[in-house]
């Protein structure tokens, strides 16, 4: 068994080799946190026009928040990939890593810039188009679940796509598909009628969905959403373990 200070020693280094493989490449980053902005001052007149003021603005960013964050599944699984075509991985064979250190490692930079990205679209939404927030406490525990589960996903992507290309496709046509399907960019009520019956088989449907319960003070509600994005984040993260060790439980070539 590996003594507890010895796992966190090899942690703190995976982290801070990580967090600087992320800032020596800040494009996709940067992209991530400007696009949302631009996105929601363009269309939130529309959803005003259409949803009324409060309502409006509720959704665009919300709706923005959960796309912009799924399409940000290109930093999670950006992070694995490019160790893995690097060869990387290969050389981690022979040290005593286990997966669960090793995707701890590459969760927290990655974690960091997602709920960064978050914070800063809400933010901009409260201090630029005066979103209301009455209930502080409740939002945080969602955009991190979100987070979690975002994390989770673009991990499980990461080890299981063999090229850059493949990963592109991945999450700018699952990004946009679990975001639609999910309420994220248009309101489910005025979508067909099955829509709104497979939308919550959709990680981003549960998110906008304990998101608005955030902002509306429906603790109960946001804590189902909590449940169910964490559960998603738990299966996908123990899929992404699995897939990184073989018979033995040492970390094996992807």
């Amino acid at each position: 068994m590996t003594p507890p200070r010895e796992s966190a020693t090899r942690l703190g280094v995976l982290v801070r080799h990580n967090a600087l493989l992320m800032l020596r490449e800040p494009g996709p980053l940067l992209s991530r946190m400007i696009l949302p902005l631009v996105f929601m001052t363009l269309l939130r007149p529309l959803y005003l026009s259409a949803q009324g003021s409060t309502a409006g603005t509720e959704q665009a960013v919300v709706g923005t928040l959960v796309t912009f964050s799924l399409l940000a599944l290109s930093i999670s699984g950006n992070a694995i990939l490019t160790e893995r075509l690097g060869r990387t991985w290969d050389r981690l064979r022979g040290t005593p890593l286990r997966p669960a250190e090793l995707l701890l490692g590459k969760a927290v930079p990655v974690l960091t810039a997602l709920l960064a990205q978050q914070l800063l679209i809400v933010g901009f939404g409260v201090c630029v188009f005066g979103l209301r927030v009455p209930h502080p406490f409740l939002l945080p525990a969602v955009l991190l679940s979100w987070s979690c589960t975002l994390l989770a996903l673009g991990a499980l992507l990461g080890v299981l796509v063999r090229t850059m290309g493949e990963l592109s496709a991945a999450y700018d046509i699952g990004g946009m598909l679990l975001s639609s399907v999910g309420g994220a960019l248009v309101p489910l009520g005025v979508l067909p009628a099955w829509v709104a019956e497979v939308a919550p088989v959709s990680p981003g449907y549960w998110a906008a969905h304990g998101l608005r319960a955030a902002l509306a003070g429906d603790a109960r509600t946001a804590a189902v959403a909590c449940g169910t994005l964490l559960g998603v984040a738990v299966v996908c993260a123990a899929l992404a373990s699995v897939r990184l060790q073989g018979r033995s439980g040492r970390v094996v070539a992807l």
